[in-house]
């Protein structure tokens, strides 16, 4: 009998020659529980060796070896690193880029924006872990401009959002609200009135999508998926605080030049 394997959610624009990529769901691992099935968070209380096999798993789908699936330690930072080999400890950031065949760059999330890059021409790769702080500060800008480094192009740059919080499920209170206003008032129009008094609604896929065009990227797509309202495909962690669950799992987004 077959093992279960994962089937992640791929993005048509993605589909080039000598590029992998995919946008994991639950589906197709070996977690249990709380878990189940394909968790990918090294930072989660699943067993380790679940997730060391999910991510085997994971970075055979890709292409690579379990070794060049390279995933940071995030911190909800604006920080981006260019990386040419794999790493030995995890560094502090929420962005890579690379340009070598065989590495995958991979982010987790579970109701952060996952977002990956491509300019297909200078075989330029990244992935951004983009919640409402790493966007607001300038991870996406950071992750540009890292592969700018290595020869890429904004303009003639491929990013894909894949699983986030969508504005139907992201409710917020009013200093949070104030918080981007302060930054701009343009960014106003990203909140509407919710249910609750001096509460919002807040879309921060629609937030990811303006950063990115007004760095200058070439085409943009938005998967529409939202993690909290879709709980047979993906991990939230406001869903599991609203249940209180004690835990809950990551999904994993990722790419590699093959």
């Amino acid at each position: 009998m077959m093992e279960n394997q994962p089937t992640p959610i791929t993005a048509s624009l993605f589909d080039w020659p000598g590029l992998a990529h995919g946008f994991f769901t639950r589906d197709g691992g070996v977690s249990t529980g709380l878990y189940a099935s394909l968790n990918g968070g090294v930072g989660s209380n699943d067993d380790p060796k679940s997730v060391a096999e999910n991510r085997r798993r994971m970075a055979a789908h890709l292409g690579v070896a379990p070794t060049h699936l390279l995933v940071p330690y995030q911190i909800h930072s604006p920080d981006a690193l260019v990386v040419t080999e794999p790493f030995a400890e995890r560094p502090r950031c929420d962005a890579l880029a690379t340009k070598v065949p065989g590495i995958g760059l991979g982010v987790t999330g579970a109701d952060c924006g996952m977002v990956l890059f491509a300019d297909v021409e200078a075989r330029v790769v990244g992935a951004a872990h983009a919640g409402w702080k790493g966007a607001l500060t300038g991870v996406l800008e950071a992750t540009l401009a890292a592969m700018e480094k290595l020869g890429a192009d904004r303009a003639a740059t491929t990013a894909v959002l894949g699983p986030t919080i969508g504005r139907e499920s992201y409710e917020v209170g009013s200093e949070f609200c104030e918080r981007f206003i302060a930054a701009s008032e343009d960014y106003a129009s990203f909140f509407s009135a919710s249910d609750g008094e001096g509460r919002f609604m807040f879309d921060l896929p629609g937030f990811i999508g303006m950063r990115l065009a007004r760095a200058g990227v070439g085409c943009f797509e938005d998967l529409g998926l939202d993690t909290y309202a879709d709980v047979a495909r993906f991990y939230s962690y406001r869903r599991s605080v609203h249940r209180q669950e004690p835990d809950y799992g990551r999904l994993v987004a990722a790419i590699a030049l093959v």
